[in-house]
């Protein structure tokens, strides 16, 4: 495991800047492919040469069988995986940690300065140097996000192709040094594929992982922008003073004018019957 120390120590920071399901899917990484893979997979593996045995006294002819079989050791295609995996997260965090630099930056400046108030908030962190998942970040995640995606899938296919998800006991072979096709035999089949079977699972809950996350965050998305929305209609009932500034003086000049012409109206029929009271006297 001392191999895996740096790695381990990079992903670990990338927990305090991403998701709840981001955070599960470097726990599944670290217990069940680092930590299975370092504690119990190398172990069944390290005589899969060595121990491999053909019908054949030929010289040279088992390490050719073998690497006809298998081009590459599920060890490495496994450890391959891991490291190419981790990669896009791995770029996200540089692209966070700039990010944070940038605004703790920010923050002092604005500690400097009180008075200047052209400088913006900053916007992907709090004082506390949270980062929040949002704009330029967002979209970084979710592309790393894509690229787990598809390496993860590349590699389970590649799995496939490349020797299958069950460990054949024995195979035949007729690649030159052989003098003719000879049968060799590999050691401990079952236990290589109840390890091969568990890495393939792993990975497939890995996969599962990526996409849920992805569906998670552009949920998020859309209901922060409808509510956003909601916000802004209810402001625009509670507040009709924002109109525009256009139409507002037409409407107190059309009220302004209903105002007179009902003064002026009340005065005339009082004026109209002061008179006729007059009239009564005189007669």
């Amino acid at each position: 495991m001392g191999d895996w120390g740096f790695l381990s120590k990079l992903l670990d920071k990338v927990q305090s800047h991403s998701t709840v399901i981001g955070k599960i899917w470097m726990s599944v990484l670290f217990i069940f492919r680092i930590l299975v893979l370092g504690a119990g997979a190398e172990s069944v593996w390290g005589d899969e040469q060595s121990n491999l045995v053909c019908n054949t006294l030929q010289p040279g002819c088992e390490n050719v069988c073998y690497d006809w079989k298998f081009p590459i050791s599920h060890i490495r295609f496994w450890v391959m995986q891991i490291i190419f995996v981790s990669t896009p997260t791995l770029l996200y965090l540089g692209h966070a940690i700039h990010v944070i630099h940038q605004e703790n930056k920010l923050r002092e400046r604005i500690k400097q300065q009180h008075e200047n108030r052209m400088l913006k908030a900053p916007k992907y962190t709090d004082d506390q140097g949270h980062v929040k998942i949002k704009g330029d970040l967002l979209a970084s995640y979710l592309t790393q996000l894509f690229f787990k995606l598809f390496l993860e899938l590349a590699f389970i296919i590649g799995q496939y192709y490349l020797y299958g998800f069950i460990m054949v006991p024995e195979f035949a072979c007729s690649k030159s040094p052989c003098p003719h096709t000879v049968e060799c035999f590999m050691s401990r089949p079952t236990e290589k594929t109840i390890f091969i079977i568990f890495m393939l699972v792993v990975a497939c809950v890995s996969l599962l992982l990526n996409v849920i996350e992805v569906f998670y965050l552009l949920c998020s998305k859309v209901r922060c922008r409808s509510g956003k929305r909601q916000m802004r209609n209810i402001t625009s009932v509670k507040n009709p003073a924002s109109l525009t500034s256009s139409w507002q003086p037409k409407l107190e000049a059309e009220e302004q004018n209903k105002i007179n012409m009902e003064f002026e109206s009340h005065t005339s029929s009082r004026s109209g019957a002061k008179e006729d009271k007059q009239l009564l006297e005189n007669h």
